[in-house]
């Protein structure tokens, strides 16, 4: 069976009787038994993917399907679906299984997408490189010498290795747009508040979101379309109109675009990775579009800023795996206070435990104001920023990481390091602003990704912008229908 790169050639090839559905899904069971060296699943569903495809193959004959009919997904383990396994990759979740299916799911399933699976991520969804799983690092399919990326590297890994077509991840810092950009797919997160939180173990609340990991524009836009909207379940999610993003029309002038100049001239960033940014932005220049730098004062503030302010939050979110209520508890426990000092203790990895006592730090008396009350006010001078540029440009690009895939261990005795592989993307959830990775190229067989940031639910633009940028380089995958 061959290597599809979109749902659009999944239903064309069943229209014509070429695939079904339990053709499909034994496809990448096959795939997954080959590739289980990349340890990008955690569980996979296989009779239950397999009954289901018997189902939705049914409803396709009745002419009854849903819009994602075909589409096989896989799930970052940090997704709530009912009566499944759920752990965040921690010991501190042992054996939980999930008690409801969380929103964003439910409506891939409404829509007749065969979930197969649930995917390894860095615990917690705390890391950039998936080297902090409880079960063990996620491979890189291109090289397994080398990360994919974090949070979401096992969902990363399992659209990039074809082991599914499609992948939900979650997005606090650039969960989805690194690992993205690392494994040579596209990676989507959305506005703030644009999909529901519903059913999202929760990292930090003011700045998680559900993302899409795929192949190409037109499922992003797709499953975008599905999973966002109002629901009641989340007093925070918007109750904006949801756009028909699959049949969104192209651009019909040339777009304003605009790159940071202070991420695009630091001294962190990779020389032949801003050797490709400056090649990619030179292309849509001559593409007639207008490319201008604007200044971005605030690059050094990004990573503290973020760091004090996730943590924060991390630590109050997270207070509630105690080893009493559930997952895992301590045997060497002998009274309460034990039980939640050694359940915690040998629960949670070296990383979680790192955050979660910095977030308590800076969260304690004598020292809120120094730091959470101070980050609070750069988060809004971020905002501000943001704001002000979105008066005159329709959109901003620039590098997705500062770096390609590095190797395993490379900054895992460096913490500052490996947070500072987020600089480039922890922006935009800064900003609750929507933002894409599409591949722009390889330095030395590793991809690079290109970022594309737009304004508050502007998610159209983006994706038309990918669809456009795919046109005039060497990177296109497969054009949106109606795009």
């Amino acid at each position: 069976m061959k290597n599809y790169s979109s749902l659009a050639q999944v239903k064309s090839d069943i229209s014509a009787g070429v695939v079904n559905c339990q053709q499909l899904v034994a496809y990448y069971l096959e795939n997954i038994e080959n590739k289980k060296h990349l340890n990008a699943f955690v569980e996979v569903y296989a009779e239950e993917a397999r009954a289901h495809a018997i189902e939705v193959d049914a409803k396709i004959k009745a002419g009854t399907a849903g819009k994602l009919a075909g589409m096989v997904v896989g799930l970052k383990d940090v997704l709530c679906l009912k009566d499944h396994g759920l752990q965040a990759c921690s010991k501190i979740l042992e054996n939980f299984k999930s008690q409801f299916t969380g929103t964003a799911v439910q409506r891939l399933l409404d829509e007749d997408a065969i979930v197969i699976g649930r995917q390894s991520c860095d615990e917690f969804a705390m890391g950039s490189s998936n080297e902090k799983s409880a079960f063990g690092p996620v491979l890189n399919d291109l090289d397994n010498s080398r990360v994919p990326g974090g949070s979401s590297g096992g969902s990363a890994v399992a659209v990039q290795a074809d082991l599914c077509l499609a992948s939900l991840g979650s997005d606090t810092g650039g969960s989805v747009r690194q690992p993205a950009a690392f494994c040579g797919i596209i990676g989507f997160k959305p506005t703030y508040s644009r999909i529901s939180r519903f059913g999202l173990i929760a990292y930090a609340s003011s700045f998680d979101s559900i993302g899409i990991l795929a192949k190409s524009v037109s499922d992003t836009a797709l499953l975008l379309e599905v999973i966002a909207g109002a629901d009641d379940f989340d007093s925070t999610v918007s109750h904006k109109p949801v756009p028909a993003y699959s049949k969104a029309a192209s651009f019909t002038k040339k777009a304003k675009i605009a790159y940071l100049k202070e991420c695009v001239e630091a001294n962190g960033l990779d020389a032949e990775v801003k050797k490709q940014t400056l090649g990619t932005l030179d292309k849509l220049k001559n593409d007639g579009h207008t490319v201008t730098a604007v200044d971005f004062p605030y690059l050094d503030f990004l990573v503290p800023t973020y760091y004090v302010l996730t943590t924060a939050e991390a630590s109050s979110n997270l207070s509630r795996f105690d080893g009493v209520h559930f997952g895992y508890r301590s045997p060497n426990a002998t009274d309460l206070e034990s039980t939640y000092k050694k359940s915690r203790s040998e629960g949670f990895g070296k990383e979680v435990k790192r955050r979660i006592m910095l977030g308590t730090f800076v969260l304690s008396a004598g020292y809120y104001d120094a730091y959470y009350g101070k980050a609070q006010q750069v988060r809004q001078l971020i905002q501000q920023d943001f704001s002000e540029a979105f008066k005159s440009v329709d959109l901003i690009m620039g590098p997705t990481c500062p770096s390609p895939a590095f190797k395993f261990g490379a900054k895992g005795d460096d913490p500052v390091a490996m947070y500072l592989e987020d600089i480039y993307t922890i922006a935009t959830n800064l900003a609750g602003l929507p933002g894409m990775s599409v591949p722009c190229g390889m330095v030395e067989g590793k991809p690079v990704g290109l970022q594309i940031i737009g304004n508050y639910f502007d998610e159209s633009r983006i994706l038309n912008a990918a669809h456009q940028f795919q046109q005039v380089t060497d990177w296109h995958t497969q054009a949106p229908e109606g795009l």
